[in-house]
């Protein structure tokens, strides 16, 4: 089928149209699947060089790569450091109407973090019959490191995703870095985020964000070195115990290299939402609303399920009518082609389990009866409800977490919450009833494992007349 010509006089966009009930679609799909999860052979080159000499020269080398990618000199890393003055100015800076919505997004996504540490954030114990006491003891992480992106755009709405939960879930410091790279710059490795002489500039939106959320600590540094610094420490800079955030090729890479130094909160991949409509919902909203990721780049994905051929036609005319009027069109139009998707289904229950395939980051229900659908959808990081609930406001002020699974792994992943800021101990107190009962069923299976300090360990607090603790 040909694309509707555009009204507004652009070349019409050519996004993949598919159709399930067509021999080829399995193969067309499969297609759609496969983006660039592979990383860059050079990238990886790149960030493996930067961890080692960051980890083996400290703030001097963070000193050398925040010049050489951000353009951003300064003698110190503690020069680089923000100020809880500036912060305070920065506060002040912002209009009534910013502050008004920092502070409301900041409250809402507090109570629903509030609310999932009293479902979920909790230790417990209980004692079994012979006395014995079991349980498990949830405490928070004692300095966490958030990474903010920073030199393209400011997302003061990722630090209050990242740093309202880990204030909730009591964590003792927080550790933000963020990119500032002087205009001009360009990027090469390091940060990636933006990057070559004078004063990075410095987003007041996002310093008065991080005055909401508590952040103690902000550094302007960005890219591999930055997670670098926060997986090894500086002179300067302390190691964390985990680092959250999104960020570019350079800064994904360098979060699966350094885990295991420290804990993180997953891989982001590019920007995805699925739709799945019945045909109730006004075109031009679900056009829009595909727009909304596709804007973030060029590898965004965007993919509309519909079984109703003739709404899929009046989406496409609603996408080359209002793509002209949004100042990102170039970006767009190149994900919309590249990786978006109008798929023809036979009917919402065959919409479903394709989006189970897929396991997208958002997912919207855009339909009549969004709670019929609901149940038969197992993976998605985000599942919006209805015409009304547009991923955009789950991105800067529903409540929860925005920063979700990617790539299809939300088929074993989750969505940040104050769970990735707390760690979990095992309670065990063994009284002596039940050690008699426990020690005989230990010893049988310690010496089926041929471990036989194990067996004797548990058979030494049967012995009669056996020692008692003093």
């Amino acid at each position: 089928m040909s694309a509707p010509t555009s009204s507004a006089g652009s070349a019409p966009v050519r996004i993949p149209r598919l159709d399930t009930s067509k021999p080829d679609f399995e193969a067309r799909f499969q297609q759609l699947l496969h983006g660039s999860a592979e990383a860059d052979a050079a990238i990886e080159q790149a960030v493996g060089g930067i961890l080692a000499d960051v980890r083996r020269r400290g703030d001097a080398a963070l000193l050398d790569y925040t010049a050489r990618f951000d353009g951003l000199l300064a003698d110190t890393v503690a020069a680089l450091e923000i100020t809880k003055a500036e912060l305070a100015e920065a506060l002040a800076a912002i209009t009534p109407a910013q502050r008004q919505a920092l502070e409301t997004a900041a409250a809402r996504i507090r109570a629903f973090h509030e609310r999932q540490l009293e479902a979920c954030g909790r230790g417990f114990t209980y004692r079994d019959a012979d006395g014995t006491l079991l349980g498990q003891k949830v405490t928070p992480l004692d300095r966490v490191g958030i990474y903010v992106p920073g030199g393209k755009a400011a997302y003061p709405s990722s630090l209050l995703m990242n740093a309202v939960p880990a204030r909730v879930a009591g964590v003792g410091e927080i550790v933000m870095v963020a990119p500032t790279p002087v205009a001009g710059s360009v990027a090469t490795g390091g940060s990636g985020d933006g990057a070559g002489g004078g004063r990075g500039e410095r987003s007041a939106l996002v310093l008065a964000a991080a005055a909401i959320a508590g952040v103690d600590r902000i550094f302007t540094i960005g890219g591999a070195q930055a997670v670098a610094a926060l997986a090894y420490g500086t002179a300067t800079i302390p190691r964390v115990d985990k680092i959250t955030g999104p960020g570019n090729a350079y800064v994904a890479s360098a979060k699966r290299r350094v885990f295991g130094q420290v804990g993180i909160d997953m891989i982001a991949g590019p920007s995805e939402i699925l739709v799945l409509a019945d045909g109730s919902t006004p075109a031009d909203w679900v056009a829009m609303d595909l727009f909304s990721q596709a804007e973030h780049d060029e590898l965004a994905q965007s993919i509309l399920l519909c079984p109703d051929a003739a709404y899929l036609d009046e989406v496409q005319r609603a996408i080359d009518r209002l793509l002209p009027t949004l100042p990102r069109e170039r970006v767009i139009r190149a994900s919309l082609e590249g990786r978006g998707a109008l798929v023809l289904t036979r009917n919402l229950e065959e919409a479903c389990a394709i989006s189970n395939r897929i396991a997208p980051e958002h997912l919207e229900i855009s339909s009549r009866e969004p709670q019929r659908w609901e149940p038969l959808l197992k993976h998605a990081g985000a599942i919006f409800l209805g015409a009304f609930a547009s991923e955009s406001l789950g991105d800067y002020c529903a409540g929860p977490n925005h920063v979700l699974p990617t790539s299809g792994t939300a088929r074993f992943s989750s969505p940040l919450g104050v769970y990735d800021f707390q760690k979990r101990s095992s309670l065990i107190e063994v009284s002596e009833a039940g050690a008699r009962h426990l020690g005989p069923v230990a010893m049988v299976l310690a010496e089926g494992e041929g471990l036989q300090a194990h067996a004797r360990a548990a058979a030494m607090r049967l012995a009669p007349g056996a020692g008692r603790p003093r």
